[in-house]
């Protein structure tokens, strides 16, 4: 795993104190990593117009990283977006409804007073019913545009490469101007936490567990001891080494210690 480098001021060193150390023995040697790394790709294929940050810097989960050349479907978010706005054709066809609606009731009245036929009645309600057609079809095709305008967008978006997770931008793999497919764009390390890998004596077998506090002195020139959760504990060993896999959290605020150290692990007396 490549280290992810931050920036370091011993004088800011705050060493984590565990609530319940656990009594020690042994050792083991450990390796701090990544919480969990994203290798971050575009959804679509295309050319990368333009990063928005560099590496070393800080993202959040959602932040904007890359942005992919998108000229053509800016354009086509913009026609959707122009037809969506558009309510001409409805504003008309509610008026010519509320007119026909207007007739066909001075028909009722006029007919009542014999001054027009039956017939005339049955023609202003057969506009009526035309109108109001005309008016569910107009708001029809608004819809449409309403949904075409989701889409353009949509593709648009698409366009736009964000960060999976919070954490540091510790590579980035291509330049603008380049073409993209399956390749990843850049990587993010999320590093606080950490995670502490070790393995462990099959001797230890059972003595570590779950939710204990270890001491972990990370080999890096003023940096203290800092403790570190218990998250895992393999339930399979490895027969070559007789050992077993553990795993612990170790917070990681201010992102004071960098990812890729190597570190010595207080193991609890057997």
């Amino acid at each position: 795993m490549a280290a992810v480098l931050c920036l370091l001021s011993v004088g800011a060193w705050a060493a984590a104190t565990p609530s319940k150390p656990a009594a020690t023995g042994q050792t083991s040697g450990c390796l701090i990593e990544p919480h969990r790394v994203a290798d971050v790709g575009a959804q679509v294929v295309g050319v990368v117009e333009r990063f928005t940050v560099q590496r070393g810097d800080r993202v959040g989960a959602g932040q904007t990283v890359a942005e992919l050349q998108s000229d053509v479907e800016r354009a086509n978010a913009r026609v959707a977006r122009t037809r969506a706005r558009v309510d001409a054709e409805v504003r008309v066809a509610e008026a010519n409804l509320e007119l026909a609606r207007q007739k066909f009731d001075r028909s009722q009245a006029l007919v009542r007073q014999q001054f027009i036929s039956d017939q005339a009645l049955e023609q202003a309600r057969a506009e009526l019913d035309v109108a109001s057609q005309r008016l569910a079809q107009a708001r029809g095709q608004q819809q449409i545009w309403l949904d075409e305008k989701g889409v353009a967008d949509a593709q648009l978006g698409l366009r736009t490469v964000r960060s999976p997770i919070r954490g540091l931008v510790a590579d980035i793999y291509i330049h603008p101007g380049e073409r993209v497919e399956e390749r990843p764009l850049l990587r993010i390390a999320e590093i606080d936490p950490l995670r502490v890998e070790l393995m462990v004596p099959i001797a230890h077998w059972g003595t570590v567990k779950k939710g204990d506090v270890l001491n972990v002195r990370p080999e890096l020139p003023g940096a203290p001891t800092v403790a570190a959760t218990v998250t895992h504990v393999d339930t399979l060993t490895d027969a070559a080494s007789n050992t077993f896999r553990v795993q612990l959290t170790l917070p990681n605020r201010d992102q004071r210690l960098p990812a890729g150290l190597r570190c010595k692990a207080d193991l609890p007396a057997g």
